[in-house]
């Protein structure tokens, strides 16, 4: 039989998907893939019923539904302070997975270099690679997770296409601070690249931290590719709905893409989605406020536990700190966890090209009522591990 494509070997199957897939064979507290216990909107939920129960159950318009297009412009608009064209400027893909897919290879062509900063979320490296892109780390230095100037001005000086940013950041909770920006957009701008962002957690952000939209910064949505989805904002991870931004002539090319990949979103959820984009501010605020109240908690308990991490600024992930446990390394831990605890967590070193291995994610989308089990059975770990390690 001939060879199946070699760049499969540049990469394993996600790291955290195979973490949920221990975890449901064991039972154990799922803190490892990033999505909700609880539902979303009554609101949403209602719409969705109305939907089904009505005629939309044939394809929309490949790049979006017309309606869906319109309020998602509108809201974008209003928090990304632009004038964004439904009609121009937007494909609505198949989550944001798909989106970043698209527009990494909407802009890059084989054998473009793409920087990525390290921690990355896990797609990252992959999509390069499926594009034929080769990827140039640079690295964000725990614990605030900032980056060296000169460093990332070589990377873009050896003849990178792209930036891929992550704002919020997953897996660190990084909010990229608009001076941090700022510095990245006159280094793109000094070797023209272009910058793909990745900012599904665009309204989990903790104060005095505020998120500040890449292409809202003066020149540059001219060479920005906006990445986002509709999946943690309102809680509906399994809709898998998505969407890019950019300038028309660059929205051509990722229409094209888009079509043949995966021809379009799913028509009836577009449809009920438009009750979500058309919430008002309150929304939002206390979107953040909930988040917010989940992180406090959490981190409480893993004070009282005694376990180091470091405090996210936004999204819903934490990095913990596990050296102290003598493990030869964080997947073997993780998977001693799920079976002996009943936790699951992402193993740190997924999401860097360093070699690190003392490091874990959880993550805090839960009620309160699952993360206080979760809390209850961590509590047993440091004399689990101490009972193994005798």
């Amino acid at each position: 039989m001939p060879e199946l494509n070699k760049k499969i070997n540049n990469f394993s199957d996600s790291v955290i998907r195979r973490m949920t897939r221990i975890a449901n064979k064991y039972d154990a507290i799922n803190l490892s893939q990033g999505f909700p216990d609880f539902d979303p909107p009554v609101e949403l939920k209602e719409s969705l019923r109305e939907v089904a129960a009505g005629s939309m159950h044939q394809y929309a318009v490949t790049w979006g539904a017309p309606n869906f297009r319109k309020a998602l412009a509108e809201k974008q608009s209003k928090f990304m302070d632009l004038e964004i064209d439904p009609e121009k400027e937007v494909v609505v893909t198949c989550g944001s997975t798909e989106a970043m897919m698209v527009a990494m290879m909407t802009v890059c062509s084989p054998g473009d270099k793409v920087v990525v900063f390290s921690p990355f979320y896990e797609n990252y490296a992959a999509d390069a690679i499926l594009s034929g892109a080769e990827p140039i780390y640079v690295n964000l230095r725990p614990p605030e997770f900032n980056f060296d100037s000169k460093e990332l001005e070589q990377a873009l000086k050896a003849g990178a296409k792209a930036l891929i940013l992550c704002n919020p950041s997953n897996p660190s909770g990084k909010v990229f601070s608009r001076k941090e920006l700022e510095i990245i957009s006159e280094l793109v701008e000094k070797y023209d690249a272009f910058v793909i962002t990745d900012e599904v957690y665009e309204h989990i952000v903790y104060p005095p931290h505020q998120h500040t939209y890449f292409a809202s910064l003066p020149g540059m949505f001219k060479r920005t590719i906006s990445c986002s989805s509709l999946s943690k904002t309102y809680s509906i991870t399994g809709w898998r709905l998505g969407y890019l931004i950019a300038p028309e002539e660059i929205i051509d090319g990722a229409r094209q893409i888009h079509d043949f990949l995966t021809v379009g979103a799913a028509a009836p959820l577009q449809e009920a989605a438009v009750t979500a984009l058309n919430f008002d501010d309150k929304y939002y605020q206390e979107l953040e406020q909930r988040y917010k109240e989940k992180r406090d908690f959490f981190l409480k308990g893993l004070d009282e536990i005694g376990l180091k991490y470091t405090e996210p600024q936004g999204a819903y992930y934490i990095l913990v700190d596990i050296s102290e446990f003598n493990f030869d390394s964080d997947l073997e831990f993780c998977e001693w966890m799920i079976k002996e605890i009943g936790v699951a967590a992402v193993p740190g070193s997924s999401f860097f090209k360093e070699d690190v291995q003392h490091l874990i994610r959880f993550h805090f989308a839960k009620t309160e009522a699952t993360l206080e089990k979760a809390l209850s059975r961590l509590e047993k770990l440091p004399e689990k591990v101490r009972q193994r390690n005798i």
